[in-house]
């Protein structure tokens, strides 16, 4: 057997494999990708009015003003949110993930239900108080962080509980808005696995092109 052949042949073998599976491949999958699924491909950009880059629709953003659907509460700051306004505590840990709090863990009760305010310093304005003061029918997704933290969806019923909220704010009709959170609910895939959401990003982009009923 000559050594020599061998270690070439094994050496082009290698070259092969590696411009195959390291070069050939990734770029028919990124042209592949470029040309079928773009949308996909480039981090699913949702883009405002005017064009410009408002977030992925595969992440979440935090929303609270009273004039837009809420998202659920995250324990990381997954978006523009401040950690030095963090008045409940949720982004401190900066990581994707979830908080792992049992339910009998204090720290999830003051998170959700907030803390006495002795002193306004220390004190944690929680989910469930914020919900009630604007009238919203508290749901599990509204009060409890998703487990990647990351989630941009709520569910159909979350985003219907905050309907008077937002139709009072923009001065808009409560059936404008049922049908706004119809058509942006995505279904199950393949009509079998997962469970209806709304993405809390596209609606409100949507929601912004909606005029006042009395205009």
């Amino acid at each position: 057997m000559n050594w020599t052949r061998e270690v070439s042949r094994a050496v082009r073998s290698t070259l092969v494999l590696w411009g195959v599976t390291a070069i050939i491949y990734p770029l028919v999958m990124l042209g592949v990708g470029q040309v079928i699924f773009p949308f996909q491909a480039n981090g699913s950009i949702l883009t405002g009015a005017q064009g410009q880059p408002i977030g992925s629709a595969l992440i979440g953003q935090p929303f609270t003003s009273e004039r837009y659907f809420n998202s659920r509460p995250s324990t990381t700051n997954y978006s523009t949110a401040n950690p030095l306004a963090d008045e409940a505590g949720i982004l401190r840990t900066g990581i994707s993930g979830a908080s792992n709090l049992a339910p009998s863990n204090s720290a999830l009760l003051d998170r959700i239900q907030g803390k006495p305010d002795p002193n306004p310093e220390i004190a944690i304005r929680g989910e469930l108080p914020r919900l009630q003061a604007a009238g919203i029918q508290p749901t599990a997704d509204l009060i409890y962080t998703s487990g990647s933290s990351l989630d941009p969806h709520i569910t159909p019923a979350a985003a219907r509980a905050q309907i008077d909220r937002v139709a009072q704010a923009r001065e808009l009709l409560p059936s404008q808005l049922e049908e706004l959170i119809r058509q942006n609910t995505d279904h199950r895939f393949g009509g079998i696995w997962g469970e209806p959401g709304v993405n809390v990003l596209k609606l409100n982009l949507a929601l912004d092109m909606l005029k006042p009923s009395n205009s």
